[in-house]
């Protein structure tokens, strides 16, 4: 049998009640491949004859039952059977002695050709299960190959097959907002749950905006007691003249719910990045604390949408309490990165004010927009002395980026371009392709989005690393990420509608290698994976190119 990597062109099949898709490979590869409805596709697979039963007599072995990470896996796939298949299997406490029949085997490997700490090898043949990997993280994502095979159709049938697997990039990220509309930690877990399932890797929590400060912190109450809240929302789209709902909407994340949601997404090798918005989007804290702007207020936490003119006076009570602020976060989330926003600032204050006009006096920055750069470098500084990386949209590149900076470039690919070519790393998330906010069909037919058009060839068409960047430069192109803004995304079934299927077509952007991406080879395996979401009780729209009607 030959080990082919894929670059397909699509044919749909059925194989022992599993829908899987016939792949002719174009690389010199003879005869055809047949690989297997997974999402995002594997990087290189090998089919076998027969299948694997799951049934009451399987065991999970591990190579290791005294490795708690290991042991932690093993129990984990087995409530994943569990639910795929309804039967209760065993982790042996025991470990591996050869191959012995009917089992799972989770193994860690001593590869010496270690090529990324999320690498896996999944092994089927009508013996056994095995999944291999040099790290534990690998082990997860073999488990989640293997829990697509879990097919409805046929529940506990695995088709035999070779695969060696591994991402394309290190960071794979989703973002949700909860500033505009608060969501429970429920729905926070469900969605970290879909994340890690499609082996995305980065949870972004944007946690404070104009509308509503979200997490709890003990030094500054009122953030929460005031910031939380607003009194109404904008309805729809009427805003001039405005009209409001008259329904007030709020509410926080405690810290021991933070500490919580932190240790889930762990639990799944998903990292949370917090968003603490600044200088601007930050109407909510002013609300609570108006010592910190420019003008006297009062100010109100935002009922409407768009950028807001009040932003934080940069005096040094102001940095005294972002730095507080950010103390109590460090503390609570472990991720290298804290995002600080540092888009949409509008300079107005800043102009007005004589604090502001003085600091730049004062430093010799030429105007409003070095004054922006001077906050940032500020604010990394902090974040440098604390051990952690500043993290912002690619507004901080004007007026200078901060020394050690990441850029999240929105605004399209050329602020991740300017990063690149200036040494800085990049997450690609251009409002282009990979903003789920906007609308997927005719408006018409939609429900109500913010703008924009990002259909899911769109985003499957998506490829983080522009043309015309060097080696070297490409290689500060970390990967990408899907924003989910949420101005007109009331419920959790609505947050999940704009979702999905999308975020399937970006994990195979970011997850699979770039030359085996193929779009009729994804619609034909995305069919099994809306199966899936109807049975987890997964809200999404359905493709046109699948629909019935």
């Amino acid at each position: 049998m030959r080990t082919c990597h894929l670059r397909t062109r699509g044919a749909i099949s059925v194989a022992l009640g599993l829908f899987v898709v016939a792949f002719t490979v174009t690389l010199g590869c003879e005869p055809a491949v047949t690989g297997y409805h997974v999402i995002p596709l594997p990087r290189q697979v090998t089919p076998r004859s027969g299948s694997f039963w799951v049934d009451q007599s399987t065991i999970i072995a591990l190579s290791n039952p005294s490795d708690e990470e290991l042991l932690y896996l093993g129990q984990y796939g087995a409530r994943m059977i569990a639910d795929a298949v309804g039967i209760q299997i065993p982790v042996s406490s025991e470990p591996v002695t050869g191959d012995g029949p009917n089992q799972i085997v989770l193994a860690l490997s001593s590869d010496s050709a270690v090529s990324s700490p999320e690498q896996y090898t999944l092994i089927v043949d009508e013996r056994s299960v095995t999944i291999s990997a040099p790290y534990h993280r690998g082990i997860f994502y073999g488990l989640q190959t293997l829990r697509q095979f879990l097919s409805a159709e046929s529940p506990g049938v695995i088709p035999a097959v070779e695969i060696q697997d591994r991402p394309r990039f290190p960071y794979r990220g989703m973002h949700l907002d909860v500033g505009r509309h608060f969501f429970p930690v429920s729905f926070v877990k469900k969605y970290i749950d879909l994340i890690a399932m499609y082996k995305m890797n980065t949870f972004h929590w944007h946690l404070t905006e104009d509308q509503g400060w979200r997490i709890e912190i003990k030094k500054y109450p009122r953030l929460t007691q005031i910031g939380a809240y607003r009194k109404e929302t904008v309805f729809e789209r009427n805003f001039d003249p405005y009209i409001g709902d008259g329904i007030p909407h709020g509410g926080f994340y405690t810290q021991d719910e933070i500490r919580e949601v932190v240790k889930y997404a762990h639990q799944r090798y998903v990292t949370v990045i917090p968003e603490i918005e600044m200088p601007g989007h930050s109407t909510a804290a002013l609300a609570a604390y108006p010592q910190l702007a420019c003008t006297e207020g009062p100010i109100e936490v935002s009922t409407n949408w768009g950028v807001h003119d009040d932003i934080y006076c940069p005096r040094e009570g102001t940095f005294t309490f972002i730095q507080d602020v950010l103390t109590e976060v460090i503390d609570l989330f472990p991720s290298q990165y804290i995002h600080i926003g540092g888009d949409e600032v509008p300079k107005d204050r800043w102009h007005d004010s004589e604090v502001a006009q003085e600091i730049i006096r004062r430093e010799g920055l030429a105007d409003e927009q070095e004054l922006q750069s001077y906050f940032i470098r500020r604010i990394e500084a902090f974040l440098l002395q604390h051990g952690r990386r500043l993290i912002g949209w690619d507004e901080i590149l004007e007026g200078g980026l901060a020394p050690e900076a990441t850029v999240m470039s929105w605004r399209g690919l050329e602020g991740g371009i300017e990063a690149a070519h200036q040494g800085h790393d990049v997450i690609m998330t251009p409002n282009s392709h990979v903003y789920f906010d906007h609308y997927q069909g005719e408006q018409e037919s939609e429900p109500l989005a913010i703008g924009g058009y990002s259909p899911l060839d769109k985003v499957y068409q998506f490829e983080p690393v522009p043309e015309g960047l060097t080696d070297e430069e490409a290689r500060h192109v970390l990967g990408a990420q899907g924003n989910v803004w949420t101005e007109y995304m009331r419920t959790t079934d609505y947050v999940e509608y704009m979702v999905f299927p999308r975020m399937l077509a970006l994990s195979e952007v970011v997850w699979s290698p770039k030359e085996a991406r193929n779009w009729d080879s994804f619609l034909q395996r995305l069919g099994p994976h809306m199966e899936t979401l109807d049975r987890i009780g997964v809200n999404y729209r359905v493709p046109e190119e699948l629909r019935d009607d």
